[in-house]
């Protein structure tokens, strides 16, 4: 990969990484909510998971779902399921944590890079990413070079967005302020899911 192919690849990688999306929506209510330190697990488990994804799909995985259009179909159901459960969750939550939400918290490592697997625009960036940046004669080296990039970009452009929440925090404590944020969060949750309609 060319110094230039790289850098557009970085280009790429930030926008795609930075744009209002179901990781950044989710970030910005959870740092709202939550604040940064408890937020962290939650931005390395997208970071994480988005990496072991495009792994997954530069390595072959891209190819078996296009093999197998019902695996894609099943994917994309439980995804958005799932997506307007977390919409809900959201939409629904009443009180920053801590200040007595006993049973609210944070996404854990674990359930964020999960939830790669069913995030849509995660698929999109990363099939996308495969499909412009590898390079059929280095096949393995191409993979490794865009999982860097999407590694060194991926991580600071979403915590930029749990950042953002947490500044809101002050402005948010107020409970009606926050459950009207919270509602609007969740509804643009679930609105990501309206490229996958089309």
């Amino acid at each position: 990969m060319s110094l230039d192919a790289f850098l557009a690849l970085l280009v790429y990688a930030f926008v795609t990484s930075i744009t209002p999306g179901p990781n950044n929506l989710m970030l910005l209510a959870s740092g709202v909510n939550f604040g940064i330190a408890r937020t962290v697990p939650h931005m390395l488990g997208i970071s994480m998971g988005f990496l072991v994804l495009l792994l997954a799909v530069g390595l072959g995985l891209g190819a078996v779902l296009t093999a197998f259009p019902a695996l894609h179909t099943g994917l994309t159901i439980a995804g958005a399921a799932y997506l307007l459960y977390l919409a809900w969750k959201i939409a629904m939550s009443r009180s920053l944590g801590g200040k007595g939400a006993a049973e609210a918290r944070p996404m854990r490592f674990i359930d964020a890079a999960a939830f790669q697997w069913v995030n849509p625009k995660a698929w999109v960036m990363a099939i996308t990413a495969m499909a412009v940046y590898a390079n059929a004669e280095h096949p393995f080296l191409s993979v490794v070079l865009i999982s860097i990039a999407f590694t060194i970009v991926n991580l600071p452009s979403v915590s930029i967005w749990a950042g953002f929440g947490t500044a809101l925090r002050g402005f948010l404590s107020d409970p009606v302020r926050l459950k009207w944020f919270n509602i609007a969060m969740g509804v643009l949750l679930a609105a990501t899911l309206w490229p996958m309609l089309k």
